[in-house]
């Protein structure tokens, strides 16, 4: 046989799917489920005190199905895209801003001065910030409205010598685990403990909530770091090493050395003055004005146009940053559409009701300690029906309130399991993870081999904390 003949039976080597397949395969189960769901519904009624609809208990009744057709699989993407247009427009608007600052220099001016002042200890970066966000996420709410920042942490990881999915981590982990190990979150524990009938907190809830805010933004930290210090070891241990994900990277980015040499010009303090600048405006317009995604966005987008023009932009020259920034984000953009059919296709089959109803039920008659892992375990699968945590509350805590009572648990054991549930899971499951991948630019089986671990980890010190927060009457 020729050399040059090729051999017929050699093995091929497996290729992991590309992202768009793995996520149209989710959507595409998703859609079988409708079949296998029995449709069903609550009665909902108008709760004056809240604004809003909420779910009146034992008013569950099943109704006829309607599962979903091959026509309706296909058309489930583009309403998806349309569903998913204000997250999607955000994250374009936002990231055109970070690659303005990157353009300028500014960026990577302010690393090179920051790695000149920390030395060798610059690996406190990732706990100092995923601290802060934390803290955002714990306190007033925030989660979305940060996903404009992940660009440039993105770009500062890999000058520090990681890999980009730790400075989407140091992001997204922290603002979820913040999220999750609410305080006093208006948006989860404010509005859980409205429908449930109890103050915000009390002072022994509130201080159970801090030590279990501290003791998960620190498990997060550690894993991240540790991550982090494997990957600037040996660049192999990456989970993203030889891929393509590798090199999908908004904005540019130079190496540490190059960094280090780098002036930092008054101009670029000026441009960096305006980030500090915006992030003060957001704060204050998302708490005293309730600003959202269309707002931020074109707040961005101002910033994005001053920022230009402080930097002696020419017009042209700012639509074209705006052009390859738009760019470089449309293959997560795209992602975010299409996760975004899941829920679609779920709450057409009017069987998200009906998921919530069995989960609940299978909780009722067990004892108070494994009644609140249960509680758990049902908030963390009704997550993946229902993503928004509002929505989540709204559905699920007319239900776990009278099952609290019954079980002879104090209802903040509900309120706690429901935040919990909702925040971390948010970390894990593709509706939430297509978005953060999709920003970040990496696969989604990258994503859960990253972050199974510590999701686990995670879930198992939240049992924990509620078996001790029933043992102790919290």
């Amino acid at each position: 046989m020729s050399k040059d003949q090729p051999t017929l039976n050699k093995k091929k080597k497996f290729e992991m799917p590309h992202s768009y397949v793995i996520l149209v395969v989710i959507v595409f189960l998703c859609a079988l489920l409708t079949y296998l769901i029995p449709a069903g519904s609550f009665e909902r009624v108008m709760d004056e005190e809240l604004g809003r609809e909420v779910v009146v208990p034992g008013s569950f009744h099943f109704m006829d199905k309607a599962p979903t057709s091959i026509w309706g699989f296909c058309q489930s993407f583009y309403r998806g895209m349309l569903d998913a247009a204000d997250i999607i427009f955000f994250v374009l608007f936002a990231s055109s801003y970070i690659f303005m600052l990157m353009k300028t220099g500014a960026i990577n001016a302010l690393v090179g001065a920051t790695l000149r002042k920390l030395g060798n200890h610059d690996h406190l970066l990732i706990p100092i910030f995923m601290f802060l966000f934390a803290i955002l996420g714990s306190t007033f709410g925030m989660y979305e409205e940060v996903y404009g920042l992940i660009p440039a942490f993105i770009i500062i990881a890999i000058t520090l010598g990681y890999d980009k999915l730790v400075g989407g981590a140091i992001v997204f982990v922290g603002i979820a685990t913040g999220f999750a190990a609410a305080t006093i979150n208006p948006f989860t524990v404010g509005l859980a403990a409205s429908i449930a009938e109890v103050p915000l907190a009390t002072g022994q809830v509130l201080v159970f909530r801090i030590v279990c805010f501290i003791l998960f933004t620190g498990l997060s930290s550690w894993y991240v770091m540790r991550y982090a210090s494997r990957v600037r070891k040996d660049p192999t241990k990456s989970v993203l090493y030889g891929t393509e994900d590798a090199q999908h990277i908004v904005g540019t980015a130079a190496s540490r050395d190059e960094v280090m040499q780098l002036q930092f010009t008054t101009i670029q303090k000026i441009s960096l003055l305006g980030l500090v600048a915006l992030l003060i405006v957001i704060g204050y317009t998302v708490i005293a004005l309730g600003f959202y995604l269309q707002e931020l966005a074109a707040l961005f987008l101002i910033w994005m146009v001053i920022t230009g023009l402080i930097n002696r932009f020419s017009t042209r020259q700012i639509a074209d940053v705006f052009v390859e920034a738009v760019e470089a984000s449309m293959y997560g953009v795209m992602i975010i559409g299409i996760a975004r059919a899941i829920p679609i296709l779920l709450s057409d089959a009017n069987v998200i009701d009906t998921a919530v109803y069995y989960i609940s039920n299978a909780i009722d008659g067990l004892p108070k300690q494994l009644s609140a892992v249960g509680m758990l375990i049902a908030q963390n699968i009704i997550n993946f029906f229902v993503p928004s945590g509002t929505g989540q509350a709204v559905i699920t805590m007319p239900l776990m309130t009278p099952l609290a009572d019954i079980l002879g648990i104090d209802r903040y054991i509900a309120i706690m399991a429901y935040h919990f549930g909702d925040g971390f899971s948010n970390m894990f499951w593709p509706t939430g993870v297509a978005v953060e991948c999709g920003i970040i630019g990496i696969g989604m089986d990258k994503w859960y081999k990253f972050i199974t671990p510590l999701f686990l980890m995670m879930f198992v010190l939240e049992a924990v904390m509620l078996v001790a927060a029933v043992a102790l009457g919290v």
